[in-house]
C-alpha cells in the first residue's frame, strides 16, 4: 500500500476497483487498512451513480428505483489503495421504524469511531431547497467536526445560471463555503474533475 492515493490519478477512469463486503454491524466492519470516503445522501438522489461515474463502472453500484434498498455499508476498494463506502440512503425508505433505528445506530457509530474515515461526500440534489433530514446530517457531521464534502448533483437538470443561484442558497442553508462543495452530474461527468480534486485534498495527509 502507497503512503498516499490520488484520486484524481486513478478515478474518473478505468481503475481498479472491487466490491469487498455488505456490513450489517459493526462487527462486520473491514479491518481500516485503507483510507475511506464515506458518501450518503437522501434515498433517490443518485448516490450510486455518483460512485459508478468516479470509477467508471456502470453496474458496480447498482442503481434501484426502489428507495432505501441499500441496508448495508458496502465496501468497494479501489486500486488496493482505497476504500469508498456507500452508507444506506435516507428520506423516503419504506421500511419498518426498527430497521431505520438499526441503520442509524450503525452508521452513527461508524461516522463517529471510524480512525480510517477522512471525509464524507454528503449528495443533495441541486434543483430543490435545503431538505431537514440532509441539514440535520450536515450539523451533526460538523459537530463531531467530521470533514464533509457536499456535492450538488444533477446538475444538467438545471441551465447554467440557475445552477450557480441554487448553489449559492444551498452553501448559505448548510452554512458551507464554496471550496467545500462541488456542482456535479453523473449523466454528464460535469464536475468530476472539481471532485476528484477535492477528494485529494481529503486524502493527502502529508
Amino acid at each position: 500500500m502507497s503512503d498516499q492515493f490520488s484520486a484524481s490519478a486513478s478515478l474518473g477512469k478505468s481503475c481498479g476497483v472491487e466490491f469487498i463486503t455488505s456490513v450489517f454491524n459493526n462487527s462486520q466492519l473491514p479491518p481500516p487498512d485503507y483510507p475511506e470516503i464515506a458518501f450518503a445522501g437522501r434515498s433517490n438522489v443518485g448516490k450510486s451513480s455518483l460512485i459508478n461515474k468516479l470509477v467508471n463502472r456502470r453496474g458496480l453500484v447498482k442503481v434501484s428505483a426502489r428507495p432505501g434498498k441499500t441496508q448495508s455499508l458496502n465496501f468497494f476498494l479501489v486500486e488496493d489503495n482505497l476504500y469508498l463506502v456507500d452508507l444506506p440512503g435516507y428520506g423516503f425508505a419504506k421500511v419498518p421504524k426498527k430497521v431505520k433505528n438499526d441503520w442509524h445506530g450503525m452508521i452513527s457509530s461508524y461516522l463517529e469511531k471510524r480512525e480510517s474515515l477522512r471525509c464524507v461526500v454528503v449528495i443533495v440534489d441541486l434543483r430543490h431547497g435545503v431538505k431537514e433530514q440532509d441539514l440535520e446530517l450536515v450539523t451533526w457531521l460538523q459537530m463531531i467536526n467530521l470533514p464533509i464534502l457536499m456535492v450538488y448533483t444533477k446538475a444538467d437538470k438545471l441551465k447554467r445560471g440557475q445552477r450557480q443561484q441554487n448553489a449559492m442558497t444551498l452553501d448559505s442553508g448548510f452554512g458551507v463555503d464554496r471550496s467545500e462543495r462541488v456542482i456535479f452530474s453523473s449523466k454528464t461527468g460535469e464536475g468530476m474533475s472539481d471532485l476528484l480534486a477535492a477528494l485529494d485534498r481529503y486524502l493527502d495527509i502529508s
